[in-house]
């Protein structure tokens, strides 16, 4: 263990986050997201045991947010006549917010399948274990300055 590193990330999470380079996309995958068949040319982890909303608290501790993009948060769009709601779109929101300051702004709705095509070139999948429908989410990383 680490002082200062969420427990959440693994020595395996971590490596990736460290290779990963500026505009490089990480997908945070709910547990119904073909995370194995879209990731066949990424690097998938496991997370089995935990929800997108505490990851993604704990990556964005670490990673940075692409500044050069006017979205670098993509969301899966609900399809069109599902009745889904996604409440936790707005713990997203308010997760974000707290290290970037474009907050909502920062991001967009990705059709399905047009999601689906651009997290075939992620560098990596995050499978969770996340219970939500609608909870997919992609990440493109900014370059560290500090």
């Amino acid at each position: 263990m680490l002082k200062g590193i969420s427990p959440l990330l693994s020595p395996e999470l971590l490596k990736v986050l460290c290779e990963m380079g500026h505009g490089d996309y990480l997908v945070l995958a709910d547990g119904n997201f073909p995370s194995e068949s879209i990731g066949k040319n990424a690097k998938v982890i496991r997370c089995d045991g935990h929800g997108v909303p505490e990851l993604l608290d704990a990556i964005l501790k670490l990673f940075p947010l692409d500044t050069y993009v006017e979205k670098p948060c993509g969301l899966m769009q609900v399809m069109p006549g599902d009745p889904a709601k996604t409440p936790i779109w707005d713990v997203y929101r308010e997760t974000v917010g707290k290290y970037d300051d474009r907050g909502a702004a920062a991001f967009e709705q990705i059709e399905r399948f047009a999601f689906y095509e651009k997290a075939r070139g992620a560098y990596a999948v995050i499978a969770t274990g996340e219970r939500a429908i609608y909870a997919n989410l992609i990440l493109q990383k900014g370059v560290v300055t500090e």
